[in-house]
């Protein structure tokens, strides 16, 4: 006698976003662990994504047929650089074998090997050995029309400290490498805001590395743009490195904010701490955060932790949020990952309103409490002053629509 199971299914049930994988709707199980997901600088190693793919999945792919094209852009016409930095920080580099670039940086994706083949000369900032300097060194990234591709070099030289802000407006279809080298001693921040105008098209790749007692402060704003993917990826490979990757978003109507954060622990004794907050307000408006954390069989003595807020403020959002962690010894200090998503907290609500707080004002504090976390650890005065301005612009906005 043959007995048949037929599993339970709820009505209007469908998979968890990150499964229903080997169904017949979907019979290729994809490599689901980041650290073995294909890399390769020829473009048609990839092939267009369809939607399916496991680091597209999230993605209205359909926005994106700029970006997926390998086709000669003019990038010059496309997009406008300004650089604020000392003349003896900014480095040639001609030439896709030009020294420094690729030492780290491997494309994961078709528009990241696009951008790479098609930019043959990449923007280097150095930050000269033992140099310690307060002030940012800028980049201005300002779309002016069509499709342009870039990567960018930044480097930091042993013993030396700086902040690199690479501030995104403007409109365009823009896919961009940032290739990051954190040597021995160095302490580096990396400040990356995309502010641009509602129609832009942003695919970035963030990679870095980070060498012996060195650290890197590596920070998210995406307020802007109508798809905007900036994906970090650090490898802590020196012994006693350090980490810290923040992100802020804030998702209007029909935009689409994502980043796929991947922190690999490879060294010893080495510390990261990922915390990235959104919120959103609108229809259609939607973020998706997935946050991986490798802790690789050398990495003993590993302190780690990741964690993912949301705070949905309206209807018809929606927040993606997907903690992995993969710890490959047993001897360390701690992990862990946390996520959330929720409404307001109506007890907080109440608190203020009962103070003689209007709703309105009440719901702005709350929110503005709530992302101010991230905005103070940018540690650029000016820039933290207009994001807070930019976000209680936003909660007016939304609350008038």
């Amino acid at each position: 006698m043959t007995t048949t199971t037929t599993p339970r299914t709820v009505p209007g049930s469908q998979a968890h976003t990150d499964g229903g994988w080997g169904s017949s709707s979907a019979p290729v199980i994809p490599i689901q662990t980041r650290s073995e997901r294909l890399t390769s600088f020829d473009p048609e190693t990839f092939g267009v994504p369809t939607g399916r793919e496991v680091n597209w999945k999230h993605a209205p792919v359909d926005r994106l047929t700029a970006v997926f094209a390998d086709e000669e852009s003019d990038s010059a016409s496309a997009i406008d650089y300004a650089i604020d930095a000392p003349d003896d920080f900014v480095q040639p580099s001609a030439g896709l074998d030009a020294a420094v670039r690729g030492e780290f940086f491997r494309p994961e994706d078709l528009p990241s090997a696009i951008a790479w083949k098609r930019s043959e000369n990449a923007l280097h900032l150095r930050i000269p050995a033992g140099i310690e300097r307060d002030e940012p060194l800028r980049v201005d990234v300002r779309g002016i029309g069509g499709h342009g591709n870039a990567h960018i070099v930044i480097e930091a030289m042993p013993q030396s400290r700086g902040t690199v802000l690479l501030y995104h407006a403007g409109s365009a279809q823009y896919a961009q490498n940032v290739e990051i080298i954190v040597r021995d001693g160095a302490n580096l921040k990396v400040v990356s805001v995309q502010r641009w105008d509602a129609d832009a098209v942003h695919v970035s790749a963030h990679q870095a590395r980070v060498d012996r007692d060195a650290s890197l402060t590596h920070v998210v704003v995406s307020l802007g743009g109508s798809f905007v993917r900036v994906n970090p990826s650090v490898e802590l490979a020196g012994a006693g490195s350090e980490a810290r990757l923040f992100g802020l978003s804030f998702a209007d109507a029909g935009q689409h904010l994502e980043s796929q954060v991947y922190l690999h622990h490879k060294g010893p004794h080495t510390k990261g701490d990922v915390l990235y907050k959104g919120a959103l307000q609108g229809n259609g408006a939607r973020s998706v955060w997935i946050g991986d954390v490798l802790i690789g069989p050398d990495a003993v003595g590993t302190d780690s932790y990741e964690a993912n807020r949301n705070l949905v403020l309206t209807d018809g959002a929606r927040a993606d949020s997907i903690p992995n962690l993969e710890i490959e010894t047993g001897d360390i200090v701690g992990a862990g990952h946390a996520s959330a998503t929720g409404r307001f907290d109506d007890e907080q609500l109440f608190y203020l309103q009962a103070r003689g707080i209007s709703e309105a004002e009440a719901r702005r504090l709350v929110v503005v409490g709530f992302l101010s976390e991230i905005v103070q650890r940018i540690g650029i005065p000016s820039l933290e002053s207009e994001l807070t301005d930019a976000i209680d612009r936003e909660i007016a906005e939304g609350a008038s629509a």
